[in-house]
Formats: structure tokens, sequence, C-alpha cells
């Protein structure tokens, strides 16, 4: 097995004893150009949101469409005669069901079946590319290049070269169309292809985070910002708004999209964090297997849960959630919906009050707001192309 990682910032990863000071992505300076407020995220310095504020680039995304920086978040390459073997091993998706040219949604988790991150897994003909979280980088590095040892492979941290810019909404190929040497009509949902995206050469992926249609960007570093002045000059004409942190966490809430650190961690299984659907036990002998295996067999004990307030009320992370008179879990992630005018949030219920239609309430400040159970996604009008 041979390894490396490319370090051509001054910047140690993200989780290292040096990543006191934020890192700053390659698109800072165009941040701070447009009045972005910044803070600190997984290491990053990231604009939380512009001037127009969540709630315009919320609706923008929704309606239009946003552009975000994503480059915070790791890629590794994986290459040789045994990656596809390596990739089944570490991932509880079937990665012998992934084409070339398409991306697929999954879970790195220890031998218990808890998770150490989720992923993306995008296979290419000659190499495979494991798209990780921010806060996780560190960490999952040296999961995988632990567990490649036995494995002939060649793995690359390829992360501080490669920017990743969102464009989200149902403009997106409207907007991108023009300034790509690719076949949009052509990439399918979670698929991708490598073209040019205003002169500049990458990977273009049919992904996101928002329940809209769009496409990720995958670009060199040194090229961010050319390539996001090309899309936000394009995007003009369709009221294009750039867009942070806070409209992002709105957008994947409303989906019902688990963000590690909050809803995922490495205290609960993929099961109990309704991850079920990606943990494919027919795909062989893949780490956490056995305990999958165990856990289906009796049942799971708790699972996230959806849960829609009838009642006016800000459902914040901690926030204690209560079923019949007693405190049974906490909320994970909550927002007042900006599309749907109320409270929604996650949160991991005893599997017999998450049923979906359950009656439960959230302690808001003392007092026991009103709420039930639903299965996500809470929105249901987006765009995207399946």
């Amino acid at each position: 097995m041979d390894v490396h990682m490319n370090e051509h910032r001054s910047h140690a990863a993200p989780g290292t004893h040096m990543d006191a000071q934020p890192i700053r992505t390659p698109l800072y300076d165009i941040h701070t150009s447009l009045g972005a407020r910044m803070v600190p995220f997984a290491g990053y310095a990231m604009p939380i949101q512009y001037p127009a504020g969540i709630r315009a680039e919320h609706a923008a995304v929704r309606k239009s469409a946003g552009l975000f920086d994503v480059s915070h978040m790791g890629e590794f390459t994986v290459r040789g005669p045994q990656a596809h073997e390596l990739v089944q091993y570490l991932t509880v998706n079937d990665a012998s069901r992934v084409a070339v040219g398409q991306a697929q949604y999954s879970a790195l988790c220890n031998g218990e079946g808890r998770i150490l991150d989720d992923l993306l897994v995008y296979r290419f003909a000659d190499r495979f590319m494991l798209v990780v979280n921010a806060g996780n980088r560190a960490k999952d590095w040296r999961w995988v290049t632990d567990h490649a040892a036995r494995f002939d492979v060649e793995l690359s941290d390829d992360s501080d070269d490669i920017a990743l810019i969102a464009l989200q909404g149902p403009a997106s190929q409207a907007i991108l169309d023009p300034v790509t040497d690719a076949d949009l009509g052509a990439v399918g949902y979670y698929r991708f292809a490598e073209g040019a995206v205003g002169g500049v050469r990458g990977v273009i992926s049919r992904t996101g985070y928002t329940g809209e249609d769009g496409f990720e960007l995958y670009v060199p570093a040194a090229a961010a910002e050319a390539v996001w002045n090309a899309v936000s000059k394009a995007g003009q004409p369709f009221g294009l708004q750039p867009a942070g942190l806070g409209a992002r966490d709105s957008l994947r809430l409303e989906m019902g999209y688990a963000l590690y650190g909050n809803d995922l961690d490495e205290e609960h299984t993929a099961l109990e964090s309704g991850l079920g659907w990606i943990v494919k036990l027919q795909a062989g002998d893949f780490i956490g297997r056995d305990a999958f295996a165990a856990e289906k067999a009796r049942g799971v004990r708790r699972r996230l849960t959806g849960i829609r307030l009838t009642a006016r009320g800000f459902p914040r992370p901690g926030y204690p959630i209560v079923h019949a008179g007693e405190d049974v879990g906490t909320v994970t992630s909550g927002v007042a919906s900006p599309s749907l005018g109320g409270g929604i949030a996650l949160g991991y219920l005893p599997a017999e009050a998450a049923r979906p239609g359950t009656e439960v309430g959230v302690r808001i400040r003392g007092r026991v707001i009103p709420a039930v159970t639903q299965r996500p996604p809470f929105y249901t009008e987006g765009s995207i192309r399946r």
C-alpha cells in the first residue's frame, strides 16, 4: 500500500493540534468581499450568512438557486488493483453496485456498527474518491489508512488541492449550461461527468444537500475563484444568491438530511440513525457487518426521528423531547422552517415513540410545545430529478 497526504497549505488538517486558527478556504477573500459573516466551523473559517440574510438565501435556493462554498469537505483518492475491495470493506453500502460515473451515499462504521462518518463514494474508471466531512477528515484518514494495510492500493488525501462549490436550486442547470462543456442533461441524479466550468477542468456531480436539483463542482483549489465568478455571473439573470451555513442547515433539515456531529455520531449505530437503507448485509464482508446482522435480528431500541411542532416554537438542539409526560430524548437538530412556517426537528426516541404520527412534545423554556413524529422529508416540493 502506498500512502501520501498533500500538504500544500501551511495549516494541518482539521482535528490536529495545529487547527486552533481556522483554515481559510480558497474562496475566503470572495466571502469577505461580499460582506459574509464568517464563523469557525469544523476547523475552517466559513460564511454563515451574507447581507441578504439566511431566509433570503434559503428562499433563493428553493425558488431559483444559491451558491455555496463547501471546500472544507475532505477528498481521499483510492487507486490500485484492490481499490474496489478496500472501499467495499470500509463502507456499509454495496460499492459493487456503483457504476463508473456514479456516486453513492454510504457510511464508515466501526465494528459495533456505530457511525464514524457519512460520506459519498465516487467511482471513476481508474479510481474511487471518498468525500468525507471536514471535522472527521483526520480521523477518517487514520481509519482508512489503518485498514488499507492488507490491500494492494494507493491512497492520497487530496483535500487541500480540491475546492468544492455547490450550485443548488431549480435554475441550476440553466445557470450552469452556458459556462460548461459538459452535457448536463445527460448527468442524472447521483451521477457525474468530467468537464470544464468557466474554462476550468473538474468534476461536475448532480448531487447536493438541499433537496433541490443542483450540482457540486470539484475543481482545483487554485482556480476556485475563477469558477465561482463564472457561475455567479451566469446566475445573475436568475437571481442567484451566495448562501452560507445557516441556509445550508435549514435547507437540509427541511429534507430530514442528517448532519454528522448533530444527528450522526459514534454513540449511535447506522440502523438507529435511520441509515438502514444503505446497510447492505448481502454485500459480503465489511466492517460492522456482524453487529448489524445481530441488531437487525433483535430490533433497534431507539431511532432518529422527525418531529414537527404543531404550535409555535423553535426546537433548538439540546431541548428535551417529551412523550407520555416523560423526557425520552433530546433534539439533535432543529429550526423554524422558512418554507413550512413552523418548527421542525430531528431527535432520537425510543422505538415505540418513534412511530410516525405519535404525539410528543418539545420542552422550550420550561413549556412543552406539542408536536408529532413524522417520517422526513418535511418539505416535499423540491426540484430533484431522479
